[in-house]
């Protein structure tokens, strides 16, 4: 076979001088990563006008300056394959290009070999789904956040689940598992609804990409509309010593946060390690941790957990907060002081958040 998905691509009988990859997501980033190792040039094919458009942009930006530009790779963005013909009879792989957005022929490609790495779609014909009322979008199965089966009217079907890849929220294995999981908490009597933003996702690349929650630009949309203000905090690979004894140097981690509260938008990892070390700051997400706490969290040094440590730690946190206690003595409300002060000169009442 000449033209593959990613099924197929470790299976090659034969390493290709040169192979076209469709799609610079996850999955052709990484076979970017084995192909070039084994000598073969490549060249993407994006849709879009970016390479890696599901990755901050930022972090796009430093790996492609790190993991493509310096390595037998070329690209194409902005146009479709809109026809791709199989090597036959001595003949190369031919990929007619076209105008993404006005169709029009932009280039033909020659290669030894394509692969088409723009994703996955759902197989769900055959479930019987229409026999209960169900439609699928795009094939997806309609769940709520509890991974209820929604039929066509809006109405969450009785007794009736689905998880992982079939219902589209996240197409990842951890996703999927983590999604059976919470289900299981359901039938068994206890509430549960997972929390897709603190769920992380990587690429094995080398150096590696790693992220959770949101991007910059998702995080500042969100502040737009909810009415908060973003920060950013920055540390490099090249400030932590084990990433410099092992030569791995090159490396960004990246906190989008909310200045006003703490609260952990998006981390994204770009280094040695990073799908490793993504963990932490999920699990603050899942949590509720917020930056003013996670700050004093202890790591071993030398170790690369560090580069999180110093990610935190160099967080700005505006909002304090003052306890309010009962009685009791135990802790009643908490409120915060910053949005206490901005109402004391109005008749405004400001009103506690029970913690």
């Amino acid at each position: 076979k000449s033209v593959i998905t990613s099924d197929h691509a470790l299976k090659l009988e034969f390493i290709p001088e040169w192979i076209a990859i469709v799609g610079s997501g996850y999955i052709g980033l990484e076979f970017s990563d084995v192909y070039t190792a084994l000598g073969s040039e490549v060249t993407f094919i994006e849709a879009l006008d970016q390479l890696m458009p599901g990755f901050d942009p930022e972090i796009g930006k430093l790996a492609q300056r790190v993991l493509i530009n310096p390595r037998k790779i070329d690209y194409h963005t902005g146009v479709f394959a809109s026809k791709i013909t199989p090597a036959k009879d001595g003949k190369p792989v031919q990929i007619e290009l076209i105008d993404a957005k006005t169709k029009e022929p932009k280039d033909t490609l020659e290669v030894d070999a394509a692969l088409i790495a723009t994703g996955r779609a759902p197989f769900t014909q055959g479930l019987g789904l229409e026999n209960i009322n169900v439609q699928t979008q795009r094939g997806f199965v309609p769940v709520d956040e509890r991974m209820r089966v929604i039929d066509a009217n809006g109405k969450l079907v009785p007794n009736l689940y689905c998880i992982g890849d079939a219902n589209g929220k996240m197409m990842l294995a951890h996703a999927a598992s983590a999604q059976g999981i919470s289900v299981i908490e359901q039938v068994s009597g206890k509430d549960h609804v997972l929390n897709h933003l603190s769920i992380p996702a990587a690429c094995f690349t080398h150096p590696e990409i790693s992220f959770v929650g949101l991007t910059e630009p998702q995080a500042r949309e969100k502040g737009e509309k909810e009415g908060f203000e973003i920060s950013i905090a920055k540390t490099s690979f090249k400030a932590n010593t084990k990433a410099l004894a092992e030569n791995e140097g090159e490396g960004l981690a990246k906190l989008i946060y909310r200045p006003d509260n703490g609260e952990i938008l998006g981390v994204h990892i770009f280094g040695m390690h990073a799908a490793d070390l993504i963990h932490e700051a999920s699990n603050a997400i899942a949590m509720g941790t917020r930056l003013q706490d996670i700050k004093f969290a202890v790591h071993a040094h030398p170790t690369l957990s560090e580069i999180l440590d110093e990610l935190f730690k160099s967080a700005k946190v505006t909002s304090l907060f003052l306890l309010i206690f009962n009685e009791n003595h135990e802790s009643a409300f908490k409120i915060n002081i910053i949005q206490l002060v901005k109402v004391s000169t109005s008749s405004a009442v400001a009103q506690p958040v029970p913690v």
